[in-house]
């Protein structure tokens, strides 16, 4: 059994789960997706055997239809699902971050409505906060709502949204916008709807065009698009929770488990270049034998060993204080940073290691070295991280 990225205190389901799923990993998913990665080619067969385990409902409540279980036990399945292909982890991402917010922050009806669709993976999830013109500065959200004024209590919403992972395969998108609120603050003038849409590209409702596929360095497979708003008509009724101005708290929170899953991503990445690079170390020969005796390769893996063990301890730990209803902007921030700055680092020893076969599209490790530095931007940047951080240590630490 392997040492690294063990986690104590698991229940006996949780543990049974995971078995399952490294199982699913090892059998249905690293065998194809180097095939499905260079084809830039969805993993249909791989997404409807996640949809049979029942992983679109992993975390949604029993009463909804779902398994009812833990974040930390869906960031332990991101970790395995990602040591396979992370595409395939981005299609149930998104998809959860939509019905963590629906659950969290939803009316009854919307709960009612959307969660056992979801669980089911009927209706999948994505969500929208950037845009074209816009990074990490939410509060320049431009992308607008206003009241048709015909009585009907709808709304008419304006703008351009980017980089939306699922965009075109997802049939329910979570979009902040910005709605006159009256606010001298930028953030309460924000609103969270609720946008239901057709699967595909092009105009896919009156008024709301998906553009196409965005072609990227990495994370092939999984869509990622743009969504385009002129004068689309969308009713009151979705609006998350059903008030306005609440978007922006309600987006944070859902970005908050955002980060925790981007977190168990670069470990699931960095487990698996570290076996790459480990296995490949044992092989390959020179000198008169495996360079995995030479002390630099050996080195090498020493700390690409201690980096992975590192960043999962820190990822489990942020899951189980969100789970336990604490605060965990900070501990979710630095497990963001850690793990995908390891894993930047773990991916590029273990392509040290490989030499030039490292660079041939025959070897895995060559997939990893693109997939890796999505993870140094996704549900924002180091720097952004370390601005969160800073802020909560400060709080925290304040001179009295």
């Amino acid at each position: 059994m392997a040492r690294l990225a063990q986690t104590v205190g698991l229940t006996d389901i949780q543990q049974e789960i995971l078995d399952t799923v490294r199982s699913f990993v090892d059998k249905e998913i690293i065998p194809h997706a180097t095939e499905l990665e260079h084809s830039d080619t969805y993993p249909q067969d791989i997404v409807d055997g996640m949809k049979e385990m029942g992983l679109f409902g992993l975390t949604i409540p029993e009463e909804y239809g779902g398994l009812g279980e833990s974040l930390l036990t869906y960031a332990l399945v991101v970790e395995q699902i990602a040591r396979g292909w992370m595409s395939v982890s981005g299609v149930i991402n998104t998809h959860f971050i939509v019905a963590y917010m629906l659950m969290q922050h939803g009316t009854q009806a919307q709960k009612e409505h959307y969660l056992p669709k979801m669980a089911a993976g009927e209706t999948r999830g994505s969500f929208s906060m950037s845009e074209p013109d816009l990074g990490s500065d939410v509060a320049a959200i431009k992308t607008k709502a206003v009241e048709s004024g015909d009585g009907s209590g709808d709304y008419v919403v304006d703008g351009a949204k980017m980089w939306l992972t699922n965009g075109g395969t997802s049939n329910l998108t979570a979009v902040l916008v910005k709605t006159d609120e009256g606010k001298d603050k930028p953030y309460q003038n924000l609103t969270t709807f609720l946008v239901e849409k057709p699967e595909g590209y092009g105009e896919v409702a009156p008024g709301l065009v998906i553009p196409g596929k965005i072609d990227k360095m990495g994370y092939k497979g999984v869509d990622t698009t743009e969504m385009v708003f002129s004068g689309h008509r969308i009713a009151g009724e979705q609006i998350l929770g059903g008030e306005r101005g609440r978007g922006f708290s309600q987006m944070m929170d859902g970005v908050e488990v955002g980060r925790v899953n981007v977190a168990a991503r670069a470990c699931g990445i960095a487990i698996r270049a570290f076996e790459l690079g480990a296995d490949y170390a044992q092989q390959r020969s020179t000198f008169g034998k495996p360079i995995a005796q030479h002390q630099a390769i050996a080195f090498k893996l020493a700390e690409m060993g201690t980096k992975v063990e590192a960043a999962h301890l820190m990822m489990v730990n942020a899951a189980r204080l969100k789970d336990r209803g604490e605060r965990n902007d900070v501990e979710a921030g630095m497990a963001k940073m850690l793990a995908s700055e390891y894993c930047k680092e773990v991916t590029e020893e273990s392509f040290r290691i490989h030499g030039g076969y490292g660079y041939s599209k025959e070897y895995e490790i060559e997939r990893l070295m693109r997939e890796a530095p999505f993870l140094l931007i996704g549900e924002g940047t180091s720097e952004i991280q370390k601005t969160i951080i800073s802020r909560g240590l400060l709080r925290d630490y304040k001179l009295r």
